[in-house]
């Protein structure tokens, strides 16, 4: 694979955590920019996730905005607001808060996740337009082994 401006030679000299870090920044504002399009925040998305037993949660139950801060810290970002848009997700009735300040996906709530995973294949194809399969599971593959050479943890 080829980039449009940086001839194969050079790439090699190029430093993987700089690009990593442009990937990133890069994809996350695509993906949001997309997910905003229809009306919602990634955040928004993982709150109902991590709170439907027929996703994320392992049984359904409740959880408190910490906990499910906690839950998610591996990819929340700076600016994620977990109570702002609990807030929002409470006035769609898609959660409902108890007296235990625990937030409960309700019916409404299920529905929607199931409608918003519904966009996940259009981001994910747009994203993936123009890469081989298999140059991008061995693109995945480098990374992963690149984590672990510097002491990283992959799952």
């Amino acid at each position: 694979m080829t980039t449009n401006h940086i001839p194969d030679g050079e790439l090699a000299g190029q430093p993987a955590a700089y690009w990593t870090g442009v990937a990133y920044e890069a994809l996350i504002s695509f993906t949001r920019a997309r997910q905003a399009e229809h009306g919602y925040t990634q955040p928004q998305f993982w709150l109902l996730r991590n709170l439907s037993e027929n996703d994320i949660s392992r049984d359904g139950r409740g959880m408190t905005v910490p906990e499910l801060r906690q839950a998610m810290s591996s990819y929340l970002r700076p600016e994620d607001d977990l109570t702002a848009e609990a807030d929002v997700l409470l006035k769609r009735g898609w959660l409902r808060r108890d007296a235990d300040e625990r937030l409960w996906i309700t019916e409404a709530g299920e529905q929607a996740r199931v409608d918003l995973k519904k966009h996940a294949p259009a981001i994910r194809a747009a994203i993936h337009d123009g890469i081989d399969d298999a140059d991008y599971v061995t693109a995945l593959k480098v990374l992963r082994q690149m984590i672990r050479n510097t002491g990283g943890t992959v799952a």
